[in-house]
């Protein structure tokens, strides 16, 4: 991931991982996104920022929802720290990204807390069946 990202040629200083709700990451024990950032983040002398972002609503599982009923889960589930955001430009990592709902709901968060630019950046991007008679 790290060559694939500097080639991007962004601007950012913070990686911030998209959290997981309190209750999901008690289940799994860990955040998956949380423990690619940091790697990701030494190399490339950013500083990785878990704290920046928070879930503050527990949202139910994406895998089974459309576009829509995706968007409409994730809405108001994030709330950024303007103390570690405001006036940075910050990188959102996301281990897949689908539709594009988490994200976006993460970067308006963001955006909302004074963040300056908000980029996204994932290990794998999930292809719609429609998408699939394309390839």
């Amino acid at each position: 991931m790290y060559p694939a990202l500097q080639k991007t040629g962004w601007d950012f200083e913070i990686i911030i991982p998209i959290p997981l709700s309190q209750q999901r990451r008690v289940e799994r024990g860990y955040n998956q996104v949380e423990e690619i950032a940091r790697p990701l983040a030494w190399n490339g002398n950013w500083i990785c920022q878990p704290n920046a972002l928070q879930r503050v609503k527990h949202t139910q599982s994406q895998v089974k929802l459309n576009a829509v009923q995706r968007k409409e889960n994730v809405k108001g589930a994030f709330q950024a720290d303007p103390h570690l955001v405001a006036g940075k430009n910050v990188l959102i990592l996301d281990d897949v990204i689908t539709t594009g709902a988490t994200v976006s709901e993460a970067a308006i968060a963001l955006k909302t807390a004074g963040a300056k630019q908000v980029y996204a950046y994932s290990f794998a991007r999930a292809l719609a069946h429609s998408d699939l008679d394309k390839i």
